[in-house]
C-alpha cells in the first residue's frame, strides 16, 4: 500500500484548515489558500507530482479540489490512470478507477453542484457590485492623483518639465503618471 496523501484548500488567507480532514492519520499533507477558481495552485501542483502508484489522495471535499466540472473529471482521471485513488471524505466518495456508473454519476452531480454553487456567487457579487455603484459608492482602489493634480502635472508637463521629474515629485510610477495623463486627454 502507499502513502496516504491529504490535500486541504481554503478561499482567503484568514481562513483556517482546521476542520478538514481532522483526525486522519495522512502521511503526507498540502494545503493551499487559494481560489478554487482553477487548478493552478502551487500546493495542488506539487501533491499532484508528488502522487505515486498506490498512493490514495484524501480531499475535505469535491469543492476543495475543484469547482468546475472539467477540472474534477481531468484530475481524476488522471491520477487514476497513474494508479492513485482519490477520497472525498464528506462525500464519502472513493474513486479508483475502476468505478461503477453509479460513483461517476455522483462525482460528476457533486461536482456540478460546486460549479453551480461557484456561479451563484459570481452572480450575487456582480448584482451587489452593480446596486452599490447605482448608489454612487466608490468601486476599486482610489486614484493616486487628483483632478487638479492630474491639471497642474499636464500644465508642466507642457511647459517642458519632465515626466520621470513630476512623477517622483508626486510620488507616483510613471505608468501612474502617464495613465492619468492619458485619461484626461481621452
Amino acid at each position: 500500500m502507499g502513502a496516504i496523501v491529504g490535500y486541504r484548500r481554503v478561499s482567503s488567507i484568514e481562513q483556517n484548515f482546521d476542520r478538514q480532514l481532522e483526525g486522519l492519520k495522512l502521511d503526507e499533507i498540502f494545503e493551499d489558500k487559494a481560489s478554487g477558481k482553477d487548478t493552478k495552485r502551487p500546493a495542488l501542483q506539487e501533491c499532484l507530482r508528488f502522487l505515486r502508484k498506490g498512493d490514495i489522495l484524501v480531499v475535505h471535499s469535491i469543492d476543495r479540489l475543484a469547482r468546475n466540472l472539467g477540472d474534477l473529471e481531468r484530475m481524476v482521471s488522471e491520477l487514476n490512470d497513474k494508479g492513485v485513488a482519490v477520497k472525498f471524505e464528506k462525500e464519502n466518495l472513493t474513486f479508483s478507477g475502476d468505478d461503477n456508473p453509479m460513483n461517476v454519476l455522483m462525482r460528476q452531480m457533486m461536482a456540478s453542484f460546486a460549479q453551480f454553487e461557484r456561479a451563484l456567487i459570481r452572480e450575487r457579487q456582480r448584482e451587489g457590485i452593480q446596486a452599490a455603484k447605482a448608489k454612487g459608492k466608490h468601486m476599486g482602489r482610489t486614484a493616486s492623483l487628483t483632478t487638479l493634480q492630474v491639471a497642474e502635472i499636464k500644465a508642466r508637463v507642457a511647459a517642458g518639465e519632465t515626466k520621470k521629474a513630476l512623477a517622483v515629485e508626486y510620488r507616483v510610477s510613471r505608468p501612474t503618471l502617464y495613465a492619468a495623463l492619458e485619461r484626461v486627454a481621452g
